[in-house]
Parts: C-alpha cells; structure tokens; sequence
C-alpha cells in the first residue's frame, strides 16, 4: 500500500475508530446505555436540521427521477425521527452480550476457564439509502461495545451527514469517544475500496442491501465480511399440507411484504394435491396482485401464469411475483430448494411429522419454518429485540443478528501459579 493511500482519510478514520474501539471495550453497560439515551434525546432535539438536511437528498433524488418506492425508504419526517429515537431507547433496554460467559469449567489440574463475549473492535457497516440504518447500526454497535463506521450510499450523504453529527455530539456529552461513530468520509467507490480492504484497522464488514451490493463487498474486501444474504426463499406445499392454512401461508410469506428479504419468491407444491391446491393458490395470489412465473403445471392451470425459466428460480423479485412448480414428491422440492436457494428462509406446510423432519433435516438454509411464514425470520420477531441484518454464512453468525453476533469472545484462564509440566 502507498504511503499516499497509507494516509487517506479513509484510513485515518479507521484508526480513530480503533482507537475509539479501545475506549468502549471495558466500559460498564452504564456507560453504553448512557450514552445511547442522550443520543435519542438528541435525535429528538435536533430533528428539525435532520429533516432539512434530508430534504435535499429526497429533492436531489426525484430530479434523477428514482422510483417513488427508493424515495419513500429514503424520506425523513419528524415522525420517523421519533420513531427511529424510539428504537435507541429500545436497545438500551436490551441484554449486554459483553462480558456474558459462554462456557466455564474448572479442569483437571485446577485451572479456572472461562470462555466470554467481547467486542469485535470496529465494524463497517457498507448500506443503501436508508438513513435509519445509520442509527440502527450506530446504537447496535454502541451498545455491543463496538466502535461503528458507517459508509451509507452517496444519494443519502447529507442525511446521514447530519445524523452522524447529532450521534457524535450526544456520544461526547455521555462521556465517551465521539469517534465511536463515524461516517466514512467521501462518496465515491474509492472510499468504499478502501474501507473493504482496510485489513487490520476494521475486524468486520456487514454489507446491508441488494444482491449487487452485497456481492461487491464479499469479492472485493480483505477485511473478514459477514454476509448479509438475498433472500431467494421458498416455500414447499407437501401432500399432507392442510390446504386452508397452506394458502394463507403463502399469501403472508409472498404479499404481507414483498419487497423484504424474507418473503416468499418460489413455491412448489406435491402432485399429489396439485389439482385441488392450485386453482385455489391461483385465485389467492391474483386477488393479492401476484404474477405467477409458473411450469407448465401451473401454466396448464391458468392462461395468466407467466412460463417460468431458470433466471425465475434463481430470481429475488421483492415485488408481487412468484415462481412456481409442482414437484414429485418431498426429496424433490428439497433438490430444487438446495440448487436454487440462497440460503435464507425455507418453509413446509405439512400435517406430517415425518415429513417436516425430513425437509427441516435436508434444507440447508438458516431458518426453516414449519407450518408457519417465511416473514418470521427477523430478529424482532425472535424475540431478540432488534438485529443489525440476516446472515446466510455459516461461520459465526448464521440468521438474525441480534446483539451477541456483534460480539466474538476470549478465553480467560485463571491459575493460582500453575505452570506446565
């Protein structure tokens, strides 16, 4: 690496994070809550030059002509800062993973160990436009004990110009190092290069957003990333499915929200059921306003199905389409779910015990439900309170990220002058 880029501001920020990171690592929780309640009173306080400032970055995104729905995720109102103040407050009601044993045990020749949690150090968290993940993450990692560095998209810099400026003051009156939260500073790519490549300074990426994003930043980053997965999920009606509840089940997990990585985007159906539960299913997903992608099962069902291809299979649309099958039987979903799935979410629907123990047994993916919605896998909805994204990896953090994955652990072996033979 030059020297030049050895001093880029990129750089720099880093190491006033790790720095920073340092400071929190063996702060009481008393210190973390503190400062993440001056920080929603803050929010609170200041949400007049948040608005402002986040209305030149809606003004500046309709003159490009984005999509009302990106305009809408990217709008600020005084509501929403409330709402988004509310959520820190949230989170400091949660339990701190720091510290928390994982394991302990006293061993043969009297060793004391204890295996406990502790802060990763500093996270870059690289998102779309979306200014409330700029604070979701910011408290998430304060109270985890992380130093955070936000790099947010260019059409939301402003807003998160701002925010960031209202969490650093409020994190200095608590006490604590304003560079615990920083913005990474500038807007082109060349800044998000460097923060991926920024070994030694940042412990971990979190990429939050699309398919493009996400795969950028695993290909391109030397720094470890934990994988924030698309959600290509599906969800497999079996012959012993009771078909009332089998509609309504995909009805939820396709149309409550289609436009999140935990929707539904491919259902397969057993054979065996196909002639009654398909009309059915049809009559569901077009009253929903649901496009059907479907085989030649489904498009012999109904002259509105869509002839369904392989870039279907492998599509996350997050909008009101569906791919659709019929299959021969369980192993048969099975195959199609492991070769087209990107290891999210997958659901039986089954009066079967035998059957769902077998699908949850084959699925390889981080949350399998049963007779329940693919929208369920969320961390506010497993009960842990809030969740800095949804892994699909399997090393570390695997589903929901709830506060105790933004944190690794140490071994602490306490010895009364033991020494080894």
């Amino acid at each position: 690496m030059s020297s030049a880029s050895q001093n880029s501001p990129v750089l720099e920020t880093a190491r006033r994070a790790r720095e920073a990171a340092a400071v929190l690592a063996p702060l009481p929780r008393t210190a973390r809550d503190g400062a993440l309640l001056a920080m929603a009173d803050a929010l609170e306080a200041r949400t007049a030059e948040i608005v402002e400032a986040n209305g030149r970055d809606v003004e500046k995104a309709r003159a490009a002509g984005t999509a009302e729905s990106i305009i809408d995720r990217l709008t600020l109102t005084p509501e929403r800062v409330a709402a988004i103040a509310a959520d820190v407050r949230h989170v400091v009601g949660l339990p701190d993973p720091v510290g928390e044993v994982v394991r302990g045990s006293t061993l043969p020749n009297g060793l004391e160990l204890r295996q406990i949690r502790v802060p990763l150090g500093v996270v870059g968290i690289i998102y779309e436009a979306r200014p409330n993940v700029t604070v979701d993450a910011a408290a998430l990692c304060l109270k985890s004990g992380n130093a955070v560095l936000l790099r947010g998209s260019s059409s939301a810099y402003a807003s998160n110009t701002a925010l960031v400026a209202v969490l650093r003051d409020a994190v200095v009156e608590a006490g604590l190092p304003a560079d615990a939260v920083q913005l990474v500073p500038g807007e082109s790519r060349d800044s998000v290069t460097e923060l991926m490549t920024a070994r030694g300074l940042v412990d971990v990426l979190i990429p939050r957003g699309g398919a493009s994003l996400i795969k950028t930043v695993v290909e391109g980053s030397t720094v470890p990333v934990i994988e924030t997965g698309t959600g290509n999920c599906h969800v497999y009606v079996d012959r012993a499915a009771d078909l009332d509840t089998a509609v309504e089940i995909l009805i939820n997990a396709k149309a409550q929200r289609p436009s999140v990585c935990n929707a539904a985007e491919t259902v397969l159906v057993h054979r065996d059921i196909a002639d009654e539960f398909l009309p059915r299913a049809l009559k569901a997903l077009a009253d929903a306003g649901v496009t059907v992608h479907g085989d030649k099962a489904w498009q012999a069902a109904s002259d509105e199905v869509v002839p369904a291809t392989d870039e279907d299979w492998a599509t996350e649309y997050l909008s009101y389409d569906i791919a659709a099958a019929v299959v021969p039987d369980l192993d048969a979903a099975v195959a199609h779910i492991r070769r087209w799935t990107s290891g999210h979410t997958e659901a039986v629907v089954t009066r079967d015990t035998a059957a769902a123990r077998r699908f949850v047994s084959l699925v390889d993916s981080t949350a399998v439900m049963v007779n329940a919605s693919t929208r369920f896998t969320d961390g506010g909805q497993f009960g842990f309170g809030a969740e800095i994204g949804i892994s699909t990896q399997k090393l570390h953090a695997r589903g929901p990220m709830g506060l105790p994955e933004l944190t690794s652990t140490k071994y602490v072996v306490t010895g009364d002058g033991h020494i080894r033979d």
